[in-house]
């Protein structure tokens, strides 16, 4: 079984010698920049950080599910949906906190993840995402028809959220603390045995079993935080938008998700937050190109198919490439050639 070190401190894990001194020194400059960010940033410039902060919390959790554990989920935006609906109806109707909203959210989405596990207990591979498929498809059937709990097609809509006062800005510092309190409990995982037991699992779990491992128990919780990690997610992205439709949780986002954790690098935390910054900002890039490359053109229904092609077309490249995606080129580049099977799991 791979050690469980972490890749989270991204300037050791490179093999770079830095003293911790220095390392702390860059974790308190980064924390910083994030503090003042909004100080220095405009309007849209918070919204994407927000954006991107809830999207790496929903990365991180289908790579603890994906990549840590090794059980394929192609459904990863239902259990989005199931915290988005939770915190968006405790709101509504308890008139609940925030902060309680994304726990309801989180804590229904893993619920909902260990029932749609169960199929992880008999099946692998293809069949796996088969299933995970269907649920994709059934919670979604149900986020569009039950009508008088969800609001069918035109969704739940929600009142503005004023965070301490400070409107988009508050919210951006909410975000940001959840993603940074989520990503050190999720790398703080790997360094006990339920981590190391998902890895095991992953590797060999006939092996596993034999270590003593409850693989039964393993595999429902991998698919149970995965999907405690993207309730949260949802339940951030309800309070952010105001709006939750059941278009918001589409095959298609969960594609997104995949490509993420693909592009990023599967078990790896710094990974996820690669993947999903690149994921989420490459639309917006891809906006900008077209648009100064066509300048008066009606791009609008040419963006969308685009993204659809370059989604794929990165997970395949990546696959076959780079199969440790983005980190595995930050870690060439300070040269370290380890490969995805031999290095160190954290």
């Amino acid at each position: 079984m791979a050690s469980a070190s972490t890749t989270l401190s991204a300037p050791a894990s490179l093999g770079l010698r830095i003293s911790p001194r220095v390392q702390l020194g860059l974790w308190l400059m980064l924390g910083l920049g994030l503090v003042f960010f909004p100080a220095f940033a405009g309007v849209y410039f918070v919204y994407m950080a927000s954006l991107i902060a809830i999207n790496i919390i929903a990365t991180v959790g289908l790579n603890l599910t994906v990549g840590y554990a090794g059980l394929l989920s192609i459904g990863h935006s239902a259990f989005l949906g199931v915290g988005a609906y939770v915190s968006g109806l405790m709101w509504l109707h308890l008139g609940t906190p925030l902060l309680v909203n994304v726990a309801g959210g989180a804590l229904a989405a893993f619920a909902v993840g260990l029932v749609f596990g169960i199929p992880a207990l008999r099946i692998k591979g293809v069949y796996l995402a088969i299933a995970t498929l269907a649920a994709q498809y059934s919670l979604y059937f149900i986020f569009q028809q039950w009508t008088s709990v969800t609001g069918g097609d035109r969704g739940l809509s929600l009142p503005r959220l004023d965070v301490f006062g400070m409107g988009e800005t508050g919210f951006y510092y909410v975000a940001i603390a959840i993603m940074v309190a989520l990503l050190v409990a999720a790398r703080n995982l790997f360094h006990t045995r339920i981590g190391r037991a998902f890895i095991a699992v992953r590797e060999r779990d006939y092996a596993a079993e034999v270590l003593g491992i409850n693989v039964v128990r393993t595999k429902l919780l991998a698919f149970g935080l995965g999907a405690a990690f993207a309730g949260a997610a949802g339940a951030l992205g309800a309070a952010f938008l105001r709006i939750v439709t059941p278009d918001q949780f589409t095959l298609l986002v969960s594609v997104f998700f995949l490509a993420a954790v693909v592009v990023g690098g599967r078990a790896s935390i710094l990974g996820s937050i690669l993947g999903a910054v690149f994921m989420t900002l490459m639309p917006e890039l891809l906006q900008y190109g077209l648009t100064a490359v066509g300048k008066g053109a009606d791009l609008a229904g040419l963006i969308a198919p685009l993204r659809e092609i370059i989604f794929g077309s990165l997970i395949i490249g990546f696959l076959l490439f780079e199969p440790r995606g983005l980190v595995g080129l930050v870690e060439r580049a300070f040269g370290r050639t380890e490969t995805f099977d031999s290095r160190p799991e954290g």
